[in-house]
C-alpha cells in the first residue's frame, strides 16, 4: 500500500538507508506528483522513495547531507545569532521599507522640478543593485561565514547614508543612495538571512520571520523619525542621525550574527590567490541552478512578488498625498503598514512551520495581496477609511510574502548551498527590478489618479503571476494533492 507522506522541508524528505536499499534493487522511480512514499515488502522491509527536490541528485542521504543534529533549533548560541540577524535587518531592510518616506520628501523638495519617471530611477537602481549584490557574498558566506561581509558592508552602508544627506540632484542621489547603499544592502542581506538557516531547520520559517521583523521595526521607526527630523534639523542632519542609528544596530549584528560551524561545509583548498578570487566571484552564483525548473519557478515567483511589493512601497506615500492626505498622514500610513508587517511576518511563519507549509502559505498570501490591490485600492483608494484598511491588510500580507521567500528557496536547497542558491536567485530579481520600477514611474507619469490606477493594475498583475509561479513550483514538488509543503 502506498502512503503519501508530508513534505515539511528538504531534510525530512531524506531517508537513512537509501543507498543500501538501492543496491538491493528495491527502489523504483519517483512519481512526478508525489512526495515520499513507502512500500511494504513481504519480508517486512520498508523502502522509501523521495522526490528530487535538489538538482542533479536523485536521492538524498539523511546522514550524509542534512543531519538534523546539525541544527539546534534553539539554545543560547542560536538565539544570539537570531538577535544579530534581527539587529542587522533592522537598518538594512528598515531603510528599504522606508523608501516611501524618502521618495515622498525628495520628490517635493530637492527634486520637485523632476518627473516621477526620473525620480523612480533612483529607487530602481537601488533595488537592482541590492538584488544583484546579494550574489557577491554568497560563496564567501558558505565557506567562511558572515563576519567579514557584515563588517565591510556595514561601513559602506553607513557611509552611503551619510553621503545621501548632501545630495541635491538625481545623479547625486543615484551615486550615494542607489549605488553605495544599494550595493551594501545586498552584500549584508545574504549573511544576515543565511546565518539563521545554519541554526534552525524545523523552526526555520518562524526564526526567519522573527529576524525579518527587524526590517519591519525599522520601517516603523525610520519614517516617524525622519518626518520629525526633516522639520527640526533639515534633510542633511536627518540622514546623518539615521546613519548613526544604523551604525549602532549593525555593530550588534557584527558581534552576534555568527554561523553554526557544524553546518558549514569543509573548507576548499586553493592553489593560488587568483583561483580563490575566481571562486568568490564566480562561485557565488551558478546559472546551472536555473536548469532545475522548481528552482527557476520559485525564483521567478519571489522576484515578481518582491518587485510588486517594492514598487507599491516606493510610491504609496505619493499616491496617498494625491488622494488628499497630508504628507504627515502619508508617512503615518507607511508606519502603520510596517507595524502590521510584524504580525504578518511572525504569524504566517509560525502557521507555515506548524500546520500549512511554506509554499502553501506564500501562495495564498501573495494571491490575497494582488486581490486587495484590485478590490480595495483601485476602486476605493480615494476613500480615507478604505485606504487605511488597505494599508493594514497590505502590511500583513506583504510582510508574510517577504518573510517566506528565503525559506521557500531554502526548502528546495541543501543548507550547505543555500548562500549560493539564495544569491543566484537575486540575479533574476535584479534583471526584473531594473525595468519594473521605472515602468511604475512611467505609468504614474504626471501623477493623475487615472495614471496611478494604471500603476496599481500593473503591480497587481506582477504579484498574481508570482503567486501562480509559486503554485507551479509546488506542483512540480508534490502535485496538486494537499500536503504540508
Amino acid at each position: 500500500m502506498l502512503r503519501l507522506l508530508q513534505l515539511e522541508e528538504p531534510a525530512k524528505t531524506a531517508w537513512k538507508s537509501s543507498k543500501q536499499n538501492l543496491s538491493h534493487g528495491n527502489s523504483s522511480q519517483v512519481g512526478a506528483s508525489s512526495g515520499s512514499k513507502r512500500r511494504h515488502e513481504p519480508d517486512g522491509a520498508v523502502n522509501e522513495q523521495t522526490l528530487e527536490l535538489w538538482p542533479e541528485q536523485t536521492t538524498v542521504s539523511f546522514d550524509e547531507d542534512e543531519d538534523q543534529n546539525s541544527f539546534p533549533d534553539g539554545g543560547l548560541p542560536a538565539y544570539m545569532a537570531l538577535l544579530g540577524s534581527f539587529m542587522g535587518l533592522l537598518p538594512v531592510w528598515g531603510v528599504m521599507n522606508s523608501l516611501g518616506a524618502l521618495e515622498g520628501y525628495i520628490s517635493t523638495h530637492q527634486l520637485a522640478s523632476s518627473s516621477s519617471s526620473g525620480v523612480s530611477w533612483i529607487f530602481s537602481i537601488y533595488l537592482t543593485l541590492f538584488s544583484s549584490s546579494c550574489v557577491l557574498t554568497g560563496a564567501y558566506f558558505d565557506r567562511n561565514g558572515g563576519f567579514v561581509p557584515l563588517c565591510v558592508g556595514s561601513l559602506v552602508f553607513v557611509g552611503g547614508i551619510f553621503a545621501t544627506g548632501n545630495c541635491q540632484t538625481i545623479w547625486q542621489f543615484i551615486l550615494a543612495f542607489s549605488v553605495v547603499v544599494g550595493l551594501a544592502t545586498g552584500a549584508l542581506t545574504t549573511p544576515l538571512i543565511g546565518v539563521v538557516a545554519t541554526w534552525f531547520s524545523r523552526k526555520r520559517a518562524m526564526a526567519t520571520s522573527v529576524a525579518t521583523i527587524g526590517g519591519s521595526l525599522g520601517g516603523i521607526v525610520f519614517p516617524l523619525m525622519l518626518k520629525n527630523l526633516y522639520g527640526e534639523v533639515g534633510f542633511p542632519w536627518a540622514m546623518r542621525i539615521l546613519g548613526f542609528v544604523c551604525l549602532a544596530c549593525l555593530s550588534i549584528a557584527c558581534l552576534f550574527a555568527r554561523v553554526n560551524d557544524s553546518a558549514k561545509p569543509a573548507n576548499i583548498e586553493f592553489s593560488s590567490r587568483s583561483e580563490k578570487t575566481r571562486y568568490y566571484i564566480f562561485g557565488s552564483f551558478k546559472l546551472s541552478y536555473f536548469k532545475d525548473l522548481k528552482y527557476l519557478l520559485t525564483t521567478a515567483a519571489f522576484s515578481l512578488a518582491e518587485n510588486s511589493i517594492m514598487g507599491t512601497n516606493t510610491f504609496i506615500a505619493s499616491y496617498a498625498m494625491k488622494r488628499g492626505n497630508s504628507e504627515g498622514q502619508a508617512f503615518t500610513m507607511i508606519t502603520v503598514s510596517n507595524a502590521v508587517q510584524i504580525l504578518g511576518r511572525y504569524i504566517p511563519g509560525y502557521i507555515s512551520d506548524k500546520y500549512t507549509g511554506r509554499f502553501n502559505t506564500v501562495i495564498v498570501m501573495s494571491c490575497l495581496t494582488g486581490v486587495a490591490n484590485l478590490v480595495l485600492l483601485l476602486p476605493f483608494g480615494g476613500n480615507s477609511k478604505v485606504l487605511w484598511t488597505y494599508m493594514v491588510l497590505y502590511g500583513f500580507m506583504s510582510g508574510s510574502v517577504m518573510s517566506l521567500t528565503a525559506v521557500c528557496v531554502a526548502q528546495i536547497s541543501r543548507t550547505r548551498d543555500f548562500g549560493k542558491r539564495y544569491s543566484t536567485s537575486y540575479l533574476l530579481s535584479a534583471i526584473m527590478t531594473l525595468p519594473i520600477i521605472p515602468v511604475c514611474g512611467a505609468l504614474i507619469g504626471k501623477g493623475s489618479v487615472a495614471e496611478y490606477n494604471h500603476f496599481i493594475i500593473f503591480t497587481s498583475i506582477l504579484i498574481l503571476v508570482g503567486s501562480a509561479s509559486y503554485l507551479a513550483a509546488r506542483y512540480l514538488c508534490v502535485g496538486f494533492s494537499w500536503c504540508k509543503f
